[in-house]
């Protein structure tokens, strides 16, 4: 009889930043975890831009003699990277690692810490008590920003939170804008819900760390803020290290634990599935992490005509592009440098040319990863709008 007690740990996969502080920010939800697992290892790695990478952490679990490890996915939503690109590192690992076990968790999802984080972060930005609210704040428009992917159902759940947090917080108005690839953006769905005339709006990214698309939301912000003086707008902190944001992450992992994960079909189960009908392929190019002293040398003239098709989750993909795009070659080269081995793709938006949507960032000084989407036609307007002085207002605002 075989008595044998196999060693658990903790693996927290994420996607990866080019901000240093969000790395940072990251690591704060394994030291988080340490503290309410100390019996376990606990590591985090990255799909991509970031030290340590996913297999430098699953290895580290292994060098301390884990034979069963317990991954989470640290992203809000699942989308493409928890459905897909996660899993496919953790598969290939597990063939790669005889007798290692790896079962894989769900992403953080609307849990109920997750939806009291977000709204104490709320709170706080309102120099209010979350402990001790007020009953309603009916005077008060409440803006989310989430993340935007080609993942409709990702989507889906933002707008969802939203209603949930207006209800319980008792807003007079609540709506959904996205950074990302989908529609209203940040800045035109705050252009137009200016027009409802609340004095005071309250925008709240539903994120977990920082990095450029927080920057960017800001920065939208405070455009519109400048704009409309007679507005209060109050920036909410989002959401980091927030002790229910480590309460959600401990439940995921006392899912897997305990194997009482509500869906009929865990992520890792829907991928394998996927995986043998062929709907997938396995990706070896992510969570290989370059060390930034030899990006230099890595830099090349890259042609961004390749073909996007995989959505990012809640972060910033961050490419360094020179931000002055040819609109009338879409086949335009210019110098980056990358920090993943091999050029990756975006999921497909059907709705990429929406006048509210992506398009509205085109000429405001940021590179649209989902350049490779755009139609000719689109990219000639948008270059018109640009070249006739209109920069900075969206198509829809044209009179």
């Amino acid at each position: 009889m075989n008595n044998k007690v196999v060693k658990k740990g903790i693996m927290v996969c994420g996607h990866g930043s080019r901000d240093k502080d969000a790395e940072m920010e990251f690591s704060l939800v394994a030291e988080g975890l340490k503290k309410r697992f100390p019996d376990l290892p606990v590591e985090y790695g990255f799909l991509e831009y970031s030290a340590p990478n996913i297999h430098m952490g699953l290895n580290s679990l292994i060098n301390q003699g884990v034979e069963h490890i317990y991954a989470v996915p640290g992203m809000l939503f699942a989308a493409t990277h928890a459905k897909n690109d996660i899993p496919s590192v953790l598969t290939t690992f597990e063939e790669k690692n005889e007798g290692l076990a790896v079962s894989y968790g769900k992403e953080l999802g609307l849990q109920e810490p997750m939806i009291n984080a977000f709204q104490a972060r709320i709170y706080e930005s309102l120099g209010l008590d979350a402990d001790n609210p007020p009953a309603e704040l009916y005077d008060t428009m409440l803006v989310v920003v989430g993340r935007g992917t080609s993942d409709t159902q990702a989507n889906a759940e933002a707008a969802k939170l939203t209603r949930i947090v207006s209800e319980n917080m008792g807003f007079g108005w609540a709506d959904t804008v996205y950074s990302g690839v989908t529609y209203p953006s940040v800045g035109v769905g705050l252009e137009k819900l200016i027009k409802l005339d609340y004095k005071r709006i309250v925008v709240a990214p539903y994120f977990l760390f920082t990095g450029r698309l927080i920057k960017r939301i800001s920065g939208y912000v405070d455009k519109v803020a400048k704009e409309n003086p007679s507005i209060e707008f109050i920036n909410t902190p989002y959401l980091r290290d927030h002790n229910k944001v480590i309460d959600a992450f401990e439940v995921r992992v006392r899912d897997i634990m305990d194997n009482t994960q509500s869906s009929e079909e865990d992520l890792m189960a829907i991928f394998k599935r996927r995986l043998a009908a062929g709907e997938v392929d396995v990706h070896h190019h992510h969570a290989e992490y370059q060390d930034p002293a030899k990006e230099q040398a890595h830099s090349h003239d890259h042609d961004h005509s390749h073909s996007h098709d995989h959505a990012h989750d809640e972060h910033s993909h961050g490419h360094s592009h020179d931000t002055e795009h040819s609109h009338t070659d879409h086949s335009h080269s210019h110098d980056h440098a990358h920090t993943h081995v091999e050029p990756h793709s975006h999921g497909v938006y059907k709705h990429i040319a929406h006048p509210l949507g992506p398009r509205t960032m085109i000429g405001e000084g940021v590179c649209c990863c989902f350049m490779g989407q755009f139609p000719q036609w689109l990219l000639d307007e948008e270059k018109e709008r640009i070249d006739n002085g209109v920069q900075g207002e969206a198509l829809a605002h044209r009179k």
